[in-house]
C-alpha cells in the first residue's frame, strides 16, 4: 500500500477552508494533518472536505486557539490524544490507518518571544511540552508510527536562513534544539524530510512581517515529518509546497509532503 501524507499549519481552518480545499483537489494527499485550526470540531467545515473526497476526520479543537485535525481519503480510527502539560490545549491527536500505521499530529507551543523560562512563561510551557513528549515515547515506545506537525523548532543550521543570527531567537535556540533532539531520540524517530532532502537550506515558514518573503527568503523549517525506524525506509518523495505560501491570504506555513510504501 502506497499513501501520501501532508502536514500544514493552516492558521484557521475556517478562514482558509478554500485553501485547504485547493490543496486537497490539486495535490490530493491521502492524508492531510492540520494544525492551528482555531475552531471547535463541530465548526470545522467538514462538508467542504468531504466533497473533495476526504470523508474521514479525526480532530481535537477549541475556540480561537490551537486545534489539530487529520483529514483522510482512507478510513481512519481515532486512537485518542494526550493533554500535554495539563493545559487542556488541543495540541495532539492520533489516528490509525487500516494498514496499522498510527499517525500522531502535533502542534507544539511556539514559545513566545524571549528564550528564558524565568521571564517568559510561554517558553517554559514549550520546554515542558517537549519533555513530556520525550518521556511519553520513552515509556511507550511507538512502532509503525508517523509523527507530523508544527513542532515550532528548526533544528539544523540549514533549517534557518541564518544560523548565527537566530541562535538567540525562539525556534532555533540551543536549548530548544536539544529538547527536540531528545524527543527524536526517545523513539529513534527518523526525520523523513531530511532523509529524502539531506542537503541545503529548506524552510516551511516565512513571517507575515516580510512582504517580500519570497525574495528575502528568511525562512525556517518548523514543520516536520518523522517515522519510527521500522517504517522509515518506506518513506520517500518528501517536498515542501512552497508555492502555497504565496496563495491569496495564505498561512505563514507551507505544507510538507511525504509518501510511504507500506
Amino acid at each position: 500500500m502506497s499513501f501520501s501524507l501532508a502536514t500544514w499549519n493552516i492558521n484557521s481552518v475556517r478562514l482558509r477552508a478554500d485553501l485547504v480545499t485547493k490543496l486537497l483537489r490539486e495535490e490530493a494527499p491521502d492524508v492531510l494533518c492540520l494544525q492551528e485550526c482555531k475552531s471547535p470540531v463541530d465548526k470545522i467545515p467538514v462538508e467542504l472536505f468531504a466533497a473533495a473526497g476526504y470523508r474521514h476526520i479525526v480532530a481535537r479543537g477549541q475556540k480561537g486557539y490551537n486545534g489539530v485535525a487529520i483529514l483522510s481519503k482512507l478510513p481512519v480510527e481515532d486512537v485518542g490524544h494526550r493533554d500535554f502539560v495539563a493545559r487542556g490545549d488541543a495540541r495532539h491527536v492520533a489516528a490509525r490507518l487500516e494498514n496499522g500505521v498510527t499517525i500522531h499530529n502535533f502542534y507544539v507551543p511556539a514559545g513566545g518571544d524571549l528564550p528564558d523560562r524565568e521571564v517568559n512563561e510561554k517558553f517554559g510551557h514549550k520546554l515542558d511540552f517537549l519533555t513530556e513528549m520525550r518521556d511519553w515515547f520513552h515509556g511507550e515506545t511507538p512502532a509503525k508510527s508517523i509523527l507530523v506537525g508544527d513542532l515550532n523548532i528548526a533544528p539544523r543550521e540549514d533549517d534557518v536562513w541564518s544560523h548565527k543570527q537566530l541562535l538567540k531567537v525562539v525556534s532555533h535556540t540551543p536549548i530548544e534544539v536539544d529538547h527536540l533532539a531528545q524527543v527524536q531520540d526517545s523513539a529513534g524517530w527518523v526525520d523523513v524530510t531530511r532523509k529524502d532532502i539531506p542537503e541545503g537550506q529548506l524552510y516551511s515558514w516565512w513571517s507575515y512581517r516580510a512582504r517580500d518573503w519570497d525574495a528575502a527568503d528568511k525562512g525556517r523549517r518548523l514543520d516536520h515529518v518523522w517515522a519510527t525506524p521500522d517504517i522509515a525506509n518506506a518513506a520517500h518523495g518528501s517536498r515542501v509546497l512552497r508555492d502555497a505560501r504565496g496563495w491569496e491570504k495564505p498561512s505563514d506555513h507551507a505544507p510538507v509532503f511525504a509518501t510511504f510504501d507500506l
